[in-house]
């Protein structure tokens, strides 16, 4: 209720975040009404840049300004009013997907925080690790999308969803970097930074959490030309 401002260095290109229950009340209007930005979310939520490209709402329900259920009621009622479609219950998904890990986390605790996670899984890392991880957190990689994304996060306190399923993958599968460690970093710098969403996202993407598959390797390569095909992206981010 302060009306504190996350700190944030690019008003251009990064979103910007007001504390308070007031500021996320103001923001889930702003999206789901006077913008009408929720039935594209579907189609915009994997961008990279922007305000609008999703609903930003979680850095104030990590502080308890805003409830999922506020947000799930107000979905509802949009699709009552306005449109229920794919985005509308690709919105609510993600609301579930939080309490997913939320129960997750009751149920496996302090398994989530060892890089086994619940599955035993036995990870065999690069000997030069600690040299690799330096270099990841710093943006100062081979890969210059990479370099971008974690530039974003250490200049914003903010990444979107698909640059943290990257920068993970990444650091996990092309760097063979024991993933708490990213874990850890995110817990660090990240402005909507909640345990169960940040440690069960990063256990699912290095195999050693609830996903089924073995490994869920990003190519880079290929993402970047869906999703940066221009290097606006890359570009901007790098100049910092």
């Amino acid at each position: 209720q302060l009306g504190l401002a996350a700190p944030n260095n690019t008003p251009a290109k990064g979103a910007q975040f007001i504390g308070g229950e007031q500021a996320a009340l103001n923001r889930l209007n702003y999206y789901l009404w006077e913008g009408d930005y929720l039935k594209t979310y579907k189609e915009t939520r994997n961008n990279l840049m922007g305000e609008n490209f999703s609903s930003h709402l979680s850095p104030y329900l990590s502080l308890g300004c805003l409830s999922p259920r506020r947000i799930y009621h107000e979905v509802k009622k949009y699709e009552s009013e306005r449109v229920a479609n794919e985005s509308t219950y690709w919105l609510i998904f993600e609301l579930l997907w939080r309490d997913y890990f939320r129960f997750m986390f009751k149920k496996h605790g302090n398994n989530y925080f060892q890089s086994q996670g619940f599955k035993g899984k036995i990870f065999d890392f690069s000997k030069d690790q600690n040299q690799r991880f330096e270099k990841w957190k710093n943006g100062e990689t081979e890969n210059t999308f990479i370099n971008a994304c974690m530039k974003e996060l250490n200049n914003s306190g903010f990444l979107s969803n698909r640059a943290r399923q990257l920068v993970a993958s990444y650091l996990i599968n092309d760097l063979v970097v024991n993933w708490t460690w990213g874990a850890a970093y995110f817990e660090e710098k990240l402005i909507d930074y909640a345990p169960s969403s940040n440690w069960g996202n990063w256990a699912y993407l290095a195999g050693a959490g609830n996903d089924p598959r073995q490994n869920r390797y990003f190519n880079t390569e290929k993402q970047v030309k869906e999703y940066d095909p221009e290097g606006t992206y890359s570009a901007y981010w790098n100049g910092f």
